[in-house]
């Protein structure tokens, strides 16, 4: 510095009318240039804006998002970069140029990547017909985000001439080392992303597994809360409940029911025979039911074992219970009318090889007096 003090760099630079005349073609032509594609971004989105309004297309408005997103100082540095091919520079600086071209361009790549990432994301969650679950959109997200930035990263590190195998082989080393040391909790957040792409139950469903049942809370990254039918919080690991059996009755489009009444044996078998169309008429009278089978089943203990099946057309468990209870009082009050009974335990003892021995009823009725005086 001193040197070009002495002597007189910076003066003979000031008076050379080839650096201010090139100083204002760049500083013009990067103003000029910088309009021009301000511009041109500007008056595209607004063509693809009015065409997604028309067509109603998601798609396109995400584009239009897309590139208003633009970074501005991103496209003043390509419109400085773009003016400087108007002048002569010096040789050393063409590699420079060359550097900051890609490495413009492949920042502002990644930003459009990561913008149209989050939109496509956004407009996800907010779709009314398909509830997603939002962590897993989440993770989701982070994930891709991550890979876009870590991608655009090494190749601005290969275009400077960095040597990136060992970087990438150093960085798979610990990834490896992060990963076995995190493994439970890394295990738990892919059984999240399971959840949320395969989708066996939402928020909201009523799940049952193992002796646990309730209705689903939230689904985080890492555990499941549900709401038990007590009215206490349970809080499941994610992996340890995508390795049970679920069973989910929201999504139960009907219901199966089977029940079992008795008759007395003193019912006369002409009347046995009209208890299945008896039974038939009572369930096809009620809504929301389909009859499948009402059959004499079987002679048992003290009773005529009836089996009755017929499906509840709605998922809802107290709707169930409001028909099952209906039938029960109209094949109770159906039943009065034919004067038919049902069956209740009965156990008959016969004696034989003897004689009865007497009971002393007396002195069982003294001794009870004496046992109250005590």
């Amino acid at each position: 510095m001193e040197k070009w003090l002495s002597s007189g760099f910076f003066q003979r630079l000031f008076l050379n009318e080839t650096f201010w005349i090139n100083s204002a073609i760049v500083v013009a032509g990067t103003l000029v240039i910088y309009w021009l594609l301000r511009s041109a971004i500007r008056f595209i989105s607004g063509r693809i804006a009015r065409y997604s309004e028309d067509r109603h297309v998601r798609l396109t408005s995400i584009l239009v998002e897309i590139l208003r997103s633009t970074s501005q100082l991103l496209l003043l540095i390509f419109s400085l970069l773009i003016a400087l091919r108007f002048i002569d520079v010096p040789p050393s600086w063409n590699a420079f140029i060359s550097h900051g071209w890609f490495l413009a361009f492949a920042v502002q790549l990644a930003m459009w990547i990561d913008c149209g990432i989050r939109l496509w994301l956004h407009n996800l969650l907010r779709d009314p017909l398909h509830v997603r679950n939002p962590v897993t959109t989440v993770i989701l997200g982070i994930l891709l985000r991550v890979v876009v930035w870590v991608m655009m990263l090494l190749a601005i590190l290969s275009n400077m001439g960095i040597n990136i195998t060992a970087l990438v082989a150093s960085l798979g080393v610990g990834g490896i080392a992060i990963a076995l040391a995190i493994q439970t909790v890394l295990s738990d957040v892919f059984a999240s992303l399971a959840i949320g792409f395969d989708k066996p139950f939402e928020h909201g469903d009523f799940i049952v597994f193992g002796d646990i049942a309730g209705s689903i809370e939230h689904i985080g990254l890492k555990t499941t809360r549900l709401r038990s039918l007590s009215g206490e919080q349970i809080v499941c690991s994610n992996t340890i409940l995508l390795q049970q059996t679920i069973h989910n009755y929201k999504r139960m489009q009907q219901r199966r029911i089977l029940f079992r009444f008795g008759l007395s044996y003193g019912t006369p078998s002409a009347q046995v025979r009209e208890v299945s169309d008896l039974v038939k008429s009572i369930i096809q009278g009620i809504e929301l039911t389909r009859f499948d089978r009402a059959h004499f089943f079987a002679f048992e203990d003290s009773k005529l074992t009836f089996e009755v099946v017929y499906f509840v057309l709605d998922a809802d468990y107290n709707k169930y219970m409001d028909i099952q209870q209906e039938i029960n009082l109209q094949l109770m009050a159906a039943l009065e009318q034919r004067d038919i009974r049902f069956a209740f335990p009965i156990r008959q003892v016969e004696f034989s090889g003897g004689r009865i021995p007497p009971v002393e009823m007396l002195r069982a009725e003294n001794d009870e007096q004496e046992a109250r005086r005590a």
